[in-house]
């Protein structure tokens, strides 16, 4: 597969997840309206779920808004000049990258509090829900970001094997 297929294939994946997110985001903010109007012991997941759910629907939408623009500057650079779409999208897939490593570790932390949350507060409903908000919430993003962390990094392997005109060539002898 060429670098052009596999840059498209990267960001439809992307997009379908941020479709995905998109989803997610509106489920969540609709549980959490039925939640604290029905009065229901588990209202407190509607303050995790709400939370989470606007950062589903920022990133969501960004990705799925600007991903067509994105990828049709992308495949002009890399048609018109494969070492500068090289130079510019390797920094900015590491530092993608890199956002990952952080994502995980505040997405594992917040699974963690969840889970805490409801051994430590079973008798406090408002609280056990928040806990339970958590464990949702964490755990549906720590999994989609280990999806997208996957895509990405075969992304990044792709691009830095890319080969270009301006990359060294080795200095080759002929014996005499």
């Amino acid at each position: 597969m060429g670098m052009q297929e596999q840059m498209v294939r990267y960001f439809a994946e992307e997009k379908t997840e941020s479709w995905l997110f998109i989803l997610v985001g509106v489920v969540a903010v609709g549980a959490s309206v039925w939640l604290l109007r029905s009065g229901s012991s588990y209202r407190g997941m509607a303050y995790p779920l709400i939370a989470v759910a606007l950062i589903q629907l920022v990133v969501g939408g960004t990705v799925a808004f600007r991903t067509d623009a994105q990828v049709a500057a992308l495949v002009q650079q890399l048609a018109s000049s494969p070492a500068a779409f090289q130079s510019a999208e390797v920094p900015r897939m590491e530092a993608v990258m890199r956002n990952f490593e952080l994502y995980k570790v505040i997405e594992v932390v917040l699974l963690l509090a969840g889970v805490a949350l409801t051994y430590a507060f079973r008798r406090k409903e408002l609280v056990y829900g928040i806990g339970v908000g958590l464990v949702v919430q964490a755990s549906l993003m720590l999994v989609l970001d280990l999806f997208a962390e996957k895509r990405g990094d075969a992304y990044l392997t792709a691009l830095r094997e890319l080969p270009t005109a301006s990359a060294p060539v080795q200095d080759v002898q002929k014996a005499p």
